[in-house]
């Protein structure tokens, strides 16, 4: 079977879930693509959501599937959901191997505070950082209906960058002090270094626009679990291949001749 974790406010629906899904389909295997807290369509009941380091959710989900499932799992998360991967590999250890067999993370911001900085900046400032608040703000005020007192309002209606939105509304509802502590415990980068067990494809264009290439890990930051692989071209979650306007399906080709190699 393969696991697919979608990237910030995704979906089973984004292109890469879907084309991810076609290309395991076309290999005989079964897929599940979980979603995380509120990105289905419908709200979730529980005080917190979802955010880039909740190896814990990831591992519910993850053993739970291992459970009802015969036959080896094989993992891929993208962006957000690659970064949460990795974490959970890492925190996971020896005992990750019993659960899947290899996971991979594309695009994902394994530094999140180079991620988030290069968000608040310029182009992304004004069109990603912009398109990603406009679905995220809504949810979260929905959340305080539900939970009236849980955050600051105030603070999160003033919030116009994705630090400030992390300040109001994701670290104090995950237990984080503010955004730089959020940030710095949720990132993948420093653990790659001690990845032993579990085999982890780690994925980066070297010209995404989101994750600076001057912040990935290079041979030196990451374990023996860990294969880099950062090509100069493919920006974030693109890769892509034919005619203009191209199509994404060699990606999920090349990440899963990878993660084959593991079954």
């Amino acid at each position: 079977m393969l696991v697919g974790f979608h990237g910030l406010e995704g979906s089973s629906q984004s292109h890469y879930s879907r084309a991810f899904a076609l290309w395991a389909h076309a290999q005989g295997w079964d897929v599940a693509l979980p979603h995380f807290r509120g990105c289905s369509g419908e709200i979730n009941r529980g005080p917190r959501t979802y955010h880039s380091g909740d190896h814990a959710e990831v591992d519910w989900i993850l053993r739970r599937l291992a459970h009802r499932h015969v036959g080896p799992l094989l993992a891929v998360g993208i962006s957000l959901g690659g970064n949460m991967l990795l974490r959970w590999a890492q925190e996971a250890g020896a005992e990750g191997e019993r659960i899947v067999r290899a996971v991979a993370a594309v695009s994902s911001p394994v530094d999140l505070a180079a991620a988030g900085h290069a968000l608040s900046r310029g182009f992304n400032r004004q069109v990603y950082n912009r398109m990603f608040l406009q679905s995220m703000k809504p949810k979260a005020l929905a959340k305080l209906q539900q939970h009236p007192g849980l955050f600051d309002a105030a603070a999160l209606h003033a919030a116009r960058d994705l630090h400030a939105y992390d300040n109001a509304f994701t670290a104090p509802l995950h237990g984080f002090a503010n955004t730089e502590d959020y940030w710095a415990r949720c990132s993948a980068k420093p653990g790659l270094k001690a990845m032993r067990h579990v085999p982890a494809l780690v994925l980066n264009a070297r010209n995404d626009p989101f994750i600076p290439a001057a912040c990935l890990p290079t041979r030196s930051d990451v374990g023996p679990a860990v294969t880099l692989w950062q090509p100069h071209e493919g920006g974030h979650v693109g890769f892509p291949s034919g005619r203009f306007p191209g199509h994404v399906a060699e990606l999920p080709q090349a990440v899963g001749r990878w993660l084959k190699h593991h079954l």
